[in-house]
């Protein structure tokens, strides 16, 4: 898997793919911009916009689009975030009516300018939404909180039940290149301290492949996600989203994918999705 070359190389085959122009993708389009809602779907240059859109549903992204720090693998800007929308509850509610979202993924850009992170958020973005939609379903997709998970996972508590997802993103020899602000190990910390407080709760993380990792890499990164009770995983090709992120390098191939899927239901994994187009939250309600 591992490839010092950068590609240059046009996208192979399996990695071309068409942008919908439905008018249900322009539906969804305008009520988002409509509602001044930010979704990672547009702020991480997602490959699976046109088609989520098209089937009206979408990756909303609380607390801004600035980030306080900043990943060299996102495209999100980097810098000193506006203090949170008091109204963006209301705006997301309202949202979640109009496209009558049944499943809705919720992540954010992170805050470590916020009190526990931004949980009280989360929590109060759930809690109204659900007013208005108690049929609505919830994958909540967080950051590390760092130096605040216990009071984060507190807040996040009165906004259950919800799927928790939280992305390891990559294997932990590439943390230092990919994720400088980030620790492999707070994020196994995470993930397992949420666990242990909430064993019946469904447990997601994922990854991208093609930034430089090897087969050995990511087998042990399954393995520390599976010990520390994950039970869904997602896989998927890293693009590079902008001029300043990382490079490719290497084009995993959709073989490839499917061994590491069955990999990861071997190890145990109740729930995995591995091809080029795979992102954390792309087709999350069918896992």
């Amino acid at each position: 898997m591992k490839n010092t070359n950068t590609y240059k190389k046009r996208f192979p085959s399996w990695l071309k793919t068409k942008i919908s122009a439905s008018g249900n993708y322009c539906r969804t389009e305008r009520i988002i911009d409509s509602l001044g809602i930010n979704t990672i779907c547009v702020e991480a240059n997602c490959p699976n916009k046109g088609e989520c859109w098209s089937r009206g549903t979408a990756s909303v992204l609380i607390l801004g689009n600035i980030c306080t720090r900043n990943c060299k693998f996102c495209s999100v800007p980097s810098g000193s975030p506006a203090h949170p929308d008091p109204q963006e509850p209301k705006k997301l509610s309202k949202l979640t009516s109009e496209l009558e979202i049944i499943y809705l993924v919720i992540t954010s850009v992170t805050r470590d300018d916020l009190p526990c992170g931004g949980a009280a958020h989360y929590r109060d973005t759930v809690l109204e939404i659900r007013k208005n939609n108690p049929n609505t379903s919830f994958e909540l997709l967080t950051p590390d909180f760092v130096g605040c998970s216990d009071k984060a996972l507190d807040f996040l508590a009165e906004a259950l039940p919800f799927v928790y997802s939280h992305n390891i993103e990559t294997v932990e020899e590439l943390f230092p290149k990919a994720r400088p602000q980030g620790s492999y190990k707070r994020s196994l910390e995470l993930l397992n301290k949420f666990s242990e407080k909430f064993p019946e709760v469904p447990l997601k993380s994922s990854l991208m492949l093609g930034l430089g990792e090897t087969y050995l890499q990511v087998e042990k990164l399954l393995r520390d996600l599976r010990s520390c009770g994950v039970q869904r995983v997602a896989m998927g090709q890293y693009l590079k989203p902008s001029k300043s992120s990382l490079e490719v390098q290497e084009f995993i191939t959709p073989e490839k994918f499917s061994y590491l899927r069955n990999l990861s239901l071997d190890m145990g994994f109740e729930a995995v999705q591995a091809s080029p187009f795979t992102r954390s939250s792309y087709m999350a309600e069918s896992m």
